[in-house]
Formats: C-alpha cells, sequence, structure tokens
C-alpha cells in the first residue's frame, strides 16, 4: 500500500493505514491539545509520521475516550514512538484515551544529553541545527478545538511537527553513542512512564531533600 504523504482521518487510524505504520521500525508522533494541564484541557490532534515521511493527523472529538488502532500502534513493542518532550504528549494520551505508550525515545531528552554545547533544546532549535530547516511556529498557540475547520497554516504545522522527528532522532542517536551517552538516555526513556504517572497523580517535587 502506498499512503499519500499528507492525510487527515477522524477518530482512528484506518486498517490499512495501521497496518502499514506497524511496518516501520519508528514512528514520529505529537499531540495538539487545548492547553498543558491533561486533566483540564483535552486532546484534539494526534499526528503521526513514519520513515518514508508518511504523515497522518487524527482529528480526536470532544468526549472522545477511544482510538483502538492508534492505540493498537503505540503500544505495539516493535515499533519505537519518538517525541519532542514525550513526557507532555504520553501523559495526554494516557489520560484521554487510555493509551499506554512504549517503547519511547524523547528527542528533548536526547538533544540536553548529547547537545550539551547549547542550553536551546526546543523543537525549533534542534530541527535548525540538525536539518539545516526553520519551522513556522506562528501556529503554535491557536485553537486547536475547533478540528473540523482547522487551518491550512495549522495543519501545515502540525505536519512539520512530525515531518523531521525521526531524522533528528538518527541524529541525535548517533552523537549519543559518540558520547558514550546512549545507554544514559535508554533508562531515561524508559522511566518516562513512571513520570508520566506521577504528573496524572499531580504530585510535584518528589524526589526533592
Amino acid at each position: 500500500m502506498t499512503l499519500p504523504d499528507f492525510q487527515v482521518r477522524d477518530r482512528d487510524l484506518s486498517d490499512a493505514v495501521l497496518t502499514e505504520y506497524l511496518t516501520s521500525e519508528a514512528i514520529a508522533v505529537d499531540t495538539e491539545t487545548m492547553g498543558l494541564l491533561p486533566q483540564r484541557d483535552r486532546l484534539c490532534l494526534v499526528q503521526l509520521c513514519n520513515l518514508e515521511g508518511q504523515v497522518t493527523a487524527i482529528r480526536i472529538a470532544r468526549g472522545q475516550t477511544e482510538s483502538p488502532n492508534l492505540k493498537k500502534l503505540l503500544e505495539a513493542a516493535n515499533v519505537v514512538k519518538v517525541f519532542h518532550f514525550a513526557r507532555f504528549d504520553v501523559a495526554t494520551l494516557r489520560h484521554h484515551l487510555g493509551i499506554q505508550v512504549q517503547p519511547i525515545f524523547c528527542t528533548k531528552i536526547a538533544s540536553k544529553l548529547a547537545r550539551t554545547y547549547t542550553n536551546r533544546h526546543g523543537l525549533k532549535d534542534v530541527v535548525q541545527e540538525l536539518e539545516q530547516i526553520e519551522l513556522d511556529k506562528s501556529a503554535q498557540s491557536s485553537d486547536w478545538g475547533n478540528a473540523a475547520n482547522l487551518s491550512e497554516a495549522q495543519l501545515s504545522y502540525a505536519a512539520n511537527d512530525v515531518r523531521y522527528l525521526l531524522s533528528v532522532q538518527q541524529k541525535l542517536t548517533h552523537m549519543l553513542k559518540r558520547e558514550e551517552r546512549w545507554q544514559l538516555a535508554q533508562e531515561c526513556f524508559q522511566v518516562l512512564p513512571t513520570l508520566v504517572s506521577l504528573d496524572l497523580l499531580q504530585f510535584q517535587d518528589l524526589f526533592a531533600h
């Protein structure tokens, strides 16, 4: 099956798209929400991209609590899920759709471990350095709740947030291995589900003195 470079779907992946994505070693994932508190702010959009650069944006309806094919993909043990700041997206997916994402690669954690020569670890900065591409972030803070009528600028922004993640992941993996921090990165990724559990229970400063 040949997927289009970009498609928008309602509520879930089709069986055919799920089958195609499950053949990928890694899938880039991002979410768009109405705010930064999963318990308060609803999930509006989930974006995915495979190694072939095929992007799917899934519109999540108000009150929706399940997305079975998306759950199968994001819980598949043979597919690495790549996020930028995974801690937020994984919490959002768990709280709203009951998805226990694993395994995880977070490009923000990887950047902080590998790119210690800078304190600029936002997605725009990482993509600019590693891919020589400047992302347009003008639609970042916008109304994602009107999912049926998202603008071209919003859809382009959403697609670009996953379009370059897998290439960034590969470059950061090389840097982490070169600097002998790959095992440490793996251990950080493995602890993310526990941190998400603490976040959703609203624990703060648990490890403080």
